[in-house]
Protein backbone atom coordinates (compact mmCIF):
# COMPACT_ATOMS: atom_id res chain seq x y z
CA UNK A 1 0.00 0.00 0.00
CA UNK A 2 1.35 3.43 -0.97
CA UNK A 3 -0.49 6.59 0.01
CA UNK A 4 -0.24 10.05 -1.53
CA UNK A 5 -0.84 12.86 0.94
CA UNK A 6 -2.39 16.12 -0.26
CA UNK A 7 -1.29 17.98 2.84
CA UNK A 8 -0.09 21.49 3.57
CA UNK A 9 3.42 20.38 4.53
CA UNK A 10 5.61 23.28 3.39
CA UNK A 11 3.58 26.38 4.21
CA UNK A 12 5.34 28.38 6.98
CA UNK A 13 2.78 27.90 9.73
CA UNK A 14 3.33 25.98 12.97
CA UNK A 15 -0.09 24.39 13.37
CA UNK A 16 -0.46 23.48 9.72
CA UNK A 17 2.99 21.95 9.46
CA UNK A 18 2.60 19.95 12.68
CA UNK A 19 -0.78 18.46 11.76
CA UNK A 20 0.59 17.54 8.33
CA UNK A 21 3.59 15.89 9.99
CA UNK A 22 1.31 13.98 12.35
CA UNK A 23 -0.64 12.58 9.38
CA UNK A 24 2.49 11.04 7.90
CA UNK A 25 3.89 10.00 11.28
CA UNK A 26 0.75 8.07 12.21
CA UNK A 27 0.82 6.17 8.92
CA UNK A 28 4.50 5.36 9.50
CA UNK A 29 3.62 3.90 12.89
CA UNK A 30 1.04 1.69 11.17
CA UNK A 31 3.62 0.44 8.69
CA UNK A 32 1.94 2.24 5.78
CA UNK A 33 4.17 3.89 3.18
CA UNK A 34 3.22 7.45 2.31
CA UNK A 35 4.64 10.57 0.73
CA UNK A 36 3.61 14.20 0.81
CA UNK A 37 2.72 15.21 -2.74
CA UNK A 38 5.00 17.97 -4.02
CA UNK A 39 2.95 20.24 -6.27
CA UNK A 40 5.55 22.97 -6.83
CA UNK A 41 4.88 23.08 -10.56
CA UNK A 42 1.23 23.88 -9.96
CA UNK A 43 1.66 26.64 -7.39
CA UNK A 44 1.73 29.47 -9.93
CA UNK A 45 -1.63 28.42 -11.35
CA UNK A 46 -3.06 27.75 -7.89
CA UNK A 47 -2.06 31.23 -6.68
CA UNK A 48 -3.61 32.86 -9.75
CA UNK A 49 -6.87 31.09 -9.04
CA UNK A 50 -6.78 32.22 -5.43
CA UNK A 51 -6.23 35.84 -6.38
CA UNK A 52 -9.09 35.60 -8.86
CA UNK A 53 -11.29 34.45 -5.98
CA UNK A 54 -10.19 37.28 -3.69
CA UNK A 55 -10.61 39.92 -6.39
CA UNK A 56 -14.12 38.67 -7.08
CA UNK A 57 -14.99 39.15 -3.39
CA UNK A 58 -13.74 42.69 -2.84
CA UNK A 59 -17.21 43.63 -1.67
CA UNK A 60 -16.72 41.41 1.40
CA UNK A 61 -15.15 43.72 3.98
CA UNK A 62 -13.89 40.92 6.27
CA UNK A 63 -11.92 39.33 3.40
CA UNK A 64 -10.48 42.69 2.39
CA UNK A 65 -9.39 43.43 5.98
CA UNK A 66 -7.76 40.03 6.41
CA UNK A 67 -5.78 40.27 3.18
CA UNK A 68 -4.84 43.88 3.91
CA UNK A 69 -3.23 42.74 7.17
CA UNK A 70 -1.15 40.13 5.34
CA UNK A 71 -0.06 42.62 2.68
CA UNK A 72 0.66 45.18 5.39
CA UNK A 73 2.99 42.74 7.13
CA UNK A 74 4.93 42.16 3.90
CA UNK A 75 5.30 45.91 3.35
CA UNK A 76 6.45 46.42 6.94
CA UNK A 77 8.97 43.60 6.50
CA UNK A 78 10.48 45.34 3.47
CA UNK A 79 11.02 48.67 5.22
CA UNK A 80 12.05 47.28 8.63
CA UNK A 81 15.34 45.41 8.32
CA UNK A 82 15.30 44.14 11.90
CA UNK A 83 11.80 42.72 11.51
CA UNK A 84 12.74 41.19 8.17
CA UNK A 85 15.74 39.49 9.75
CA UNK A 86 13.62 38.05 12.58
CA UNK A 87 10.84 36.77 10.33
CA UNK A 88 13.35 35.36 7.85
CA UNK A 89 14.93 33.47 10.76
CA UNK A 90 11.51 32.00 11.64
CA UNK A 91 10.71 31.03 8.06
CA UNK A 92 14.11 29.42 7.66
CA UNK A 93 13.57 27.37 10.85
CA UNK A 94 10.22 26.18 9.52
CA UNK A 95 11.57 25.42 6.05
CA UNK A 96 14.57 23.45 7.29
CA UNK A 97 12.41 21.41 9.67
CA UNK A 98 9.98 20.61 6.86
CA UNK A 99 12.80 19.43 4.58
CA UNK A 100 14.17 17.24 7.34
CA UNK A 101 10.95 15.66 8.63
CA UNK A 102 8.73 14.96 5.59
CA UNK A 103 9.00 12.23 2.99
CA UNK A 104 8.08 14.01 -0.23
CA UNK A 105 7.24 12.86 -3.75
CA UNK A 106 8.92 14.09 -6.89
CA UNK A 107 7.91 17.62 -7.89
CA UNK A 108 4.96 17.38 -10.27
CA UNK A 109 5.22 19.85 -13.12
CA UNK A 110 1.60 20.43 -14.15
CA UNK A 111 -1.94 19.12 -13.76
CA UNK A 112 -1.50 16.32 -16.31
CA UNK A 113 1.69 15.19 -14.61
CA UNK A 114 0.12 15.03 -11.15
CA UNK A 115 -2.93 13.18 -12.47
CA UNK A 116 -0.70 10.58 -14.09
CA UNK A 117 1.35 10.34 -10.90
CA UNK A 118 -1.78 9.68 -8.84
CA UNK A 119 -2.10 6.28 -10.54
CA UNK A 120 0.94 5.24 -8.49
CA UNK A 121 -1.01 5.49 -5.22
CA UNK A 122 -3.52 3.08 -3.73
CA UNK A 123 -5.18 6.09 -2.10
CA UNK A 124 -4.81 9.85 -1.98
CA UNK A 125 -5.60 11.41 1.40
CA UNK A 126 -6.52 15.07 1.78
CA UNK A 127 -6.37 16.69 5.21
CA UNK A 128 -6.47 18.35 7.55
CA UNK A 129 -6.57 22.04 8.50
CA UNK A 130 -8.64 24.65 6.62
CA UNK A 131 -8.02 23.17 3.21
CA UNK A 132 -11.62 23.59 2.07
CA UNK A 133 -11.90 27.31 2.59
CA UNK A 134 -13.54 28.86 -0.51
CA UNK A 135 -10.21 30.25 -1.74
CA UNK A 136 -8.64 26.77 -1.68
CA UNK A 137 -11.67 25.16 -3.31
CA UNK A 138 -11.52 27.70 -6.13
CA UNK A 139 -7.80 26.89 -6.52
CA UNK A 140 -8.93 23.26 -7.04
CA UNK A 141 -6.00 21.32 -5.59
CA UNK A 142 -7.30 20.14 -2.22
CA UNK A 143 -10.59 19.17 -3.88
CA UNK A 144 -8.81 16.10 -5.36
CA UNK A 145 -10.52 16.78 -8.69
CA UNK A 146 -7.20 15.91 -10.36
CA UNK A 147 -7.19 12.38 -8.86
CA UNK A 148 -8.47 9.73 -11.33
CA UNK A 149 -11.79 8.01 -10.67
CA UNK A 150 -10.20 4.60 -10.04
CA UNK A 151 -7.91 5.87 -7.25
CA UNK A 152 -9.33 5.80 -3.72
CA UNK A 153 -9.89 9.31 -2.40
CA UNK A 154 -9.99 9.81 1.37
CA UNK A 155 -10.78 12.95 3.32
CA UNK A 156 -9.30 12.87 6.81
CA UNK A 157 -10.57 15.66 9.09
CA UNK A 158 -10.42 18.26 6.34
CA UNK A 159 -11.86 21.50 7.65
CA UNK A 160 -14.09 23.90 5.75
CA UNK A 161 -12.80 26.59 8.09
CA UNK A 162 -16.16 28.38 7.96
CA UNK A 163 -19.54 27.44 9.39
CA UNK A 164 -21.55 27.76 6.19
CA UNK A 165 -20.76 27.61 2.48
CA UNK A 166 -21.82 30.69 0.49
CA UNK A 167 -24.78 29.84 -1.71
CA UNK A 168 -22.96 30.75 -4.95
CA UNK A 169 -20.32 28.05 -4.26
CA UNK A 170 -22.60 25.21 -3.16
CA UNK A 171 -22.65 23.43 -6.54
CA UNK A 172 -18.85 23.56 -6.77
CA UNK A 173 -18.50 22.08 -3.29
CA UNK A 174 -21.14 19.43 -3.89
CA UNK A 175 -19.46 18.24 -7.11
CA UNK A 176 -16.02 17.55 -5.64
CA UNK A 177 -17.33 16.16 -2.35
CA UNK A 178 -19.38 13.53 -4.19
CA UNK A 179 -16.20 12.24 -5.92
CA UNK A 180 -14.47 11.47 -2.62
CA UNK A 181 -14.89 7.85 -1.56
CA UNK A 182 -14.49 8.38 2.17
CA UNK A 183 -15.54 11.62 3.83
CA UNK A 184 -15.08 12.73 7.42
CA UNK A 185 -15.28 16.06 9.21
CA UNK A 186 -13.21 17.80 11.87
CA UNK A 187 -16.08 19.99 13.09
CA UNK A 188 -19.76 19.46 13.71
CA UNK A 189 -20.44 22.27 11.25
CA UNK A 190 -18.47 20.29 8.64
CA UNK A 191 -20.71 17.27 9.18
CA UNK A 192 -23.72 19.52 8.65
CA UNK A 193 -22.27 21.02 5.46
CA UNK A 194 -21.61 17.58 3.95
CA UNK A 195 -25.09 16.40 4.93
CA UNK A 196 -26.62 19.46 3.29
CA UNK A 197 -24.57 19.27 0.08
CA UNK A 198 -24.26 15.50 -0.39
CA UNK A 199 -26.89 13.95 1.86
CA UNK A 200 -24.15 11.83 3.49
CA UNK A 201 -23.72 11.14 7.20
CA UNK A 202 -20.01 11.30 7.95
CA UNK A 203 -18.00 10.64 11.12
CA UNK A 204 -16.45 13.35 13.26
CA UNK A 205 -12.72 12.69 13.62
CA UNK A 206 -9.95 14.44 15.49
CA UNK A 207 -7.28 16.68 14.02
CA UNK A 208 -4.14 14.71 13.03
CA UNK A 209 -2.20 16.49 15.78
CA UNK A 210 -4.41 14.66 18.28
CA UNK A 211 -3.77 11.29 16.62
CA UNK A 212 -0.38 11.43 18.31
CA UNK A 213 -0.58 11.55 22.10
CA UNK A 214 1.95 13.34 24.31
CA UNK A 215 4.29 10.34 24.23
CA UNK A 216 4.15 10.35 20.44
CA UNK A 217 5.03 14.03 20.31
CA UNK A 218 7.80 13.57 22.88
CA UNK A 219 9.64 11.56 20.23
CA UNK A 220 10.22 14.75 18.22
CA UNK A 221 9.89 17.56 20.78
CA UNK A 222 12.86 19.85 21.52
CA UNK A 223 14.45 20.32 24.93
CA UNK A 224 13.05 22.96 27.26
CA UNK A 225 13.79 26.42 25.85
CA UNK A 226 12.77 28.70 28.75
CA UNK A 227 14.00 27.79 32.24
CA UNK A 228 11.69 30.09 34.21
CA UNK A 229 7.98 29.58 34.84
CA UNK A 230 6.11 31.08 31.91
CA UNK A 231 2.87 31.69 30.08
CA UNK A 232 3.09 30.72 26.42
CA UNK A 233 1.09 33.00 24.13
CA UNK A 234 0.18 31.99 20.59
CA UNK A 235 -2.09 34.65 19.12
CA UNK A 236 -2.89 35.00 15.44
CA UNK A 237 -5.41 37.84 15.74
CA UNK A 238 -5.10 41.42 16.97
CA UNK A 239 -7.29 41.68 20.08
CA UNK A 240 -5.77 44.00 22.72
CA UNK A 241 -8.10 42.83 25.50
CA UNK A 242 -6.59 39.34 25.23
CA UNK A 243 -3.11 40.76 25.80
CA UNK A 244 -4.43 42.62 28.84
CA UNK A 245 -5.73 39.30 30.16
CA UNK A 246 -2.22 37.86 29.79
CA UNK A 247 -0.75 40.77 31.75
CA UNK A 248 -3.21 40.17 34.60
CA UNK A 249 -2.49 36.43 34.54
CA UNK A 250 1.27 37.07 34.66
CA UNK A 251 0.87 39.47 37.56
CA UNK A 252 -1.26 36.98 39.50
CA UNK A 253 0.95 33.93 38.86
CA UNK A 254 4.41 35.50 38.75
CA UNK A 255 5.10 33.86 35.38
CA UNK A 256 7.12 35.35 32.55
CA UNK A 257 5.36 35.87 29.19
CA UNK A 258 6.72 34.04 26.15
CA UNK A 259 5.12 34.70 22.76
CA UNK A 260 5.58 34.09 19.05
CA UNK A 261 4.98 37.50 17.51
CA UNK A 262 3.86 38.81 14.12
CA UNK A 263 2.49 35.54 12.78
CA UNK A 264 -0.33 36.31 10.34
CA UNK A 265 0.10 40.06 10.71
CA UNK A 266 2.42 42.69 12.15
CA UNK A 267 1.16 43.93 15.53
CA UNK A 268 3.48 46.60 16.92
CA UNK A 269 1.83 46.67 20.35
CA UNK A 270 2.68 43.01 20.93
CA UNK A 271 6.31 43.92 21.51
CA UNK A 272 5.27 45.54 24.80
CA UNK A 273 3.62 42.73 26.77
CA UNK A 274 6.21 39.95 26.39
CA UNK A 275 9.36 39.00 28.30
CA UNK A 276 10.65 36.62 25.63
CA UNK A 277 9.85 36.66 21.90
CA UNK A 278 11.94 33.95 20.18
CA UNK A 279 12.02 33.74 16.38
CA UNK A 280 14.43 30.89 15.65
CA UNK A 281 11.68 28.40 16.52
CA UNK A 282 11.06 25.13 14.69
CA UNK A 283 7.75 23.23 14.91
CA UNK A 284 9.46 20.89 17.41
CA UNK A 285 10.38 23.98 19.47
CA UNK A 286 6.74 25.09 19.30
CA UNK A 287 5.64 21.80 20.86
CA UNK A 288 8.31 22.26 23.54
CA UNK A 289 7.02 25.75 24.35
CA UNK A 290 3.57 24.27 24.98
CA UNK A 291 4.83 21.21 26.87
CA UNK A 292 6.84 23.15 29.43
CA UNK A 293 4.48 26.12 29.85
CA UNK A 294 2.64 26.70 33.11
CA UNK A 295 -0.23 28.31 31.20
CA UNK A 296 -1.12 28.71 27.53
CA UNK A 297 -3.12 31.62 26.10
CA UNK A 298 -4.17 31.32 22.48
CA UNK A 299 -6.74 32.12 19.81
CA UNK A 300 -5.39 29.28 17.67
CA UNK A 301 -6.96 25.89 17.05
CA UNK A 302 -3.61 24.11 17.16
CA UNK A 303 -2.52 26.09 20.18
CA UNK A 304 -5.60 24.57 21.82
CA UNK A 305 -4.89 21.07 20.46
CA UNK A 306 -1.35 20.89 21.83
CA UNK A 307 -2.49 22.31 25.17
CA UNK A 308 -4.93 19.40 25.38
CA UNK A 309 -2.29 16.88 24.34
CA UNK A 310 -0.08 17.99 27.21
CA UNK A 311 -2.86 18.58 29.77
CA UNK A 312 -1.99 22.25 30.13
CA UNK A 313 -4.07 24.87 31.89
CA UNK A 314 -5.04 26.91 28.85
CA UNK A 315 -7.26 29.81 27.86
CA UNK A 316 -8.65 29.88 24.34
CA UNK A 317 -10.07 33.12 22.96
CA UNK A 318 -12.17 33.80 19.89
CA UNK A 319 -10.09 35.30 17.11
CA UNK A 320 -12.92 36.38 14.81
CA UNK A 321 -16.20 38.18 15.01
CA UNK A 322 -18.86 35.54 14.34
CA UNK A 323 -20.14 37.50 11.32
CA UNK A 324 -16.74 37.49 9.59
CA UNK A 325 -16.68 35.52 6.33
CA UNK A 326 -13.24 34.11 7.19
CA UNK A 327 -14.16 33.17 10.76
CA UNK A 328 -12.64 29.85 11.79
CA UNK A 329 -14.12 29.83 15.30
CA UNK A 330 -16.26 26.74 14.60
CA UNK A 331 -13.32 24.33 14.67
CA UNK A 332 -12.38 25.44 18.19
CA UNK A 333 -15.89 25.38 19.63
CA UNK A 334 -16.53 21.95 18.09
CA UNK A 335 -13.36 20.43 19.58
CA UNK A 336 -13.94 21.81 23.06
CA UNK A 337 -17.57 20.71 23.16
CA UNK A 338 -16.64 17.21 21.91
CA UNK A 339 -14.24 16.54 24.79
CA UNK A 340 -16.03 18.54 27.50
CA UNK A 341 -13.76 21.57 27.88
CA UNK A 342 -16.19 24.30 26.89
CA UNK A 343 -15.23 26.33 29.98
CA UNK A 344 -11.75 26.93 28.55
CA UNK A 345 -13.25 29.12 25.83
CA UNK A 346 -13.04 32.66 27.20
CA UNK A 347 -15.73 34.77 25.59
CA UNK A 348 -14.88 37.91 27.54
CA UNK A 349 -11.17 38.63 27.91
CA UNK A 350 -11.98 41.24 30.56
CA UNK A 351 -13.01 38.47 32.97
CA UNK A 352 -11.92 39.03 36.59
CA UNK A 353 -9.42 36.35 37.61
CA UNK A 354 -9.93 37.06 41.30
CA UNK A 355 -13.62 36.26 41.02
CA UNK A 356 -13.02 33.31 38.66
CA UNK A 357 -10.01 31.67 40.29
CA UNK A 358 -11.30 28.21 39.28
CA UNK A 359 -10.04 28.98 35.77
CA UNK A 360 -6.43 28.84 37.00
CA UNK A 361 -6.49 25.04 37.05
CA UNK A 362 -8.20 22.12 35.33
CA UNK A 363 -9.14 19.39 37.79
CA UNK A 364 -10.63 16.79 35.46
CA UNK A 365 -7.74 15.95 33.12
CA UNK A 366 -7.98 12.20 33.70
CA UNK A 367 -11.60 12.14 32.49
CA UNK A 368 -10.81 14.51 29.62
CA UNK A 369 -7.89 12.42 28.42
CA UNK A 370 -10.08 9.30 28.48
CA UNK A 371 -12.45 11.08 26.09
CA UNK A 372 -9.57 12.24 23.93
CA UNK A 373 -8.23 8.67 23.81
CA UNK A 374 -11.58 7.29 22.64
CA UNK A 375 -11.84 10.08 20.07
CA UNK A 376 -8.29 9.31 18.90
CA UNK A 377 -8.89 5.57 18.59
CA UNK A 378 -12.18 5.97 16.72
CA UNK A 379 -10.56 8.46 14.36
CA UNK A 380 -7.60 6.21 13.62
CA UNK A 381 -9.95 3.30 12.93
CA UNK A 382 -11.85 5.42 10.39
CA UNK A 383 -8.62 6.34 8.59
CA UNK A 384 -7.24 2.80 8.44
CA UNK A 385 -10.59 1.33 7.38
CA UNK A 386 -10.89 3.93 4.60
CA UNK A 387 -7.43 3.04 3.27
CA UNK A 388 -7.75 -0.72 3.59
CA UNK A 389 -11.31 -1.06 2.32
CA UNK A 390 -10.48 0.22 -1.15
CA UNK A 391 -7.18 -1.69 -1.21
CA UNK A 392 -9.03 -4.94 -0.53
CA UNK A 393 -11.52 -4.09 -3.31
CA UNK A 394 -8.63 -3.59 -5.73
CA UNK A 395 -7.10 -6.93 -4.75
CA UNK A 396 -10.39 -8.73 -5.34
CA UNK A 397 -10.77 -7.11 -8.76
CA UNK A 398 -7.21 -8.03 -9.71
CA UNK A 399 -7.83 -11.67 -8.75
Amino acid sequence: MKIGLAINFDYPDYGGMLQAFATQRVLDKQGIESEAICFDGLKGDINRRKWKYFLSNLNDLSIVKEKARIIGKKIRQKINKELNQKLSMRNDALEQWSKKMFKVSKAYENWDDITNGAHGYNSVVVGSDQLWLPSNVMADYYTLNWVPEDVNKVCYATSFGIGKIPLKYEKTYSAFLKRINHLSAREISGQEIIKHLCNREVPLVCDPALLLDSEGWDEVVSNRLIKEKYIFCYFMGDNPSQREFVKRLAQKTGCKVVALLHLDQYIAADEEYVDYAPYDVTPADFVSLVKYADYVCTDSFHGTVFSINYSKTFFTFMRFNEKASLSTNTRITSLLSTIGLEDRLIGDANINLEENSQLLSIQKWENIQERVCRFRNDSLKYLLDALRERTNEQIVKCN
